[in-house]
């Protein structure tokens, strides 16, 4: 089957993590976001926060599970397949905090493609720090700008979704989706 691969992104706490739980409440196959994951798997080996410690080790976790989320969505016999961020988050975050970068991060992202990328804007009414998520919302802001930049440097284009509740955002993501 030639599913379309659909990617949720956008900033800390914009509500992706919910939108993408109430889409797949709804029957829609979906692969979670794996940063807090590769933060907790540090964690269990001794490093504290690896995003901070290692940089460059983070990132090239995340990108190796999103390869694989990316390989195991080819298998899955779905129409719709919806991705909690996408591979090119990776490179906005890299780019955002001034990290250098080789191929092995472009590579995968201009040969792996999405069918559809929907952007949720930054929302400080919802904006929350924890253990795992510890950007201000100032960081939040400017880690939106570098997300829409990445996507649209790599011929992507956007959907923004508007702030609204839970319900509403999925409904309009499906609603975007029947008319493509």
């Amino acid at each position: 089957m030639n599913s379309k691969k659909i990617v949720i992104t956008g900033g800390p706490s914009t509500g992706k993590t919910s939108i993408i739980n109430k889409i797949e409440a709804l029957g829609y196959f979906c692969f979670e976001e794996i940063s807090r994951q590769v933060t907790l798997e540090a964690r269990k080996e001794g490093i504290p926060q690896l995003f901070k410690t290692d940089p460059l080790l983070f990132s090239e976790r995340i990108m190796e599970g999103r390869m694989a989320q990316f390989h195991a969505s080819q298998k899955v016999d779905e129409p719709l397949i919806f991705f909690d961020r996408g591979l090119p988050d990776v490179t906005a975050y890299m780019d955002c905090f001034g990290q250098e970068y080789g191929p092995q991060f472009v590579k995968p992202i201009e040969t792996l493609r999405y069918d559809h990328i929907f952007l949720l804007p930054p929302w400080q009414e919802i904006h929350a720090s924890d253990n795992e998520r510890y950007e201000s919302y100032e960081e939040a802001l400017q880690i939106h700008s570098c997300l829409e930049k990445t996507y649209r440097d790599f011929g992507y284009t956007i959907i923004d979704v508007p702030k609204e509740t839970v319900e509403g955002r999925v409904t309009f993501i499906l609603n975007a989706l029947k008319n493509t």
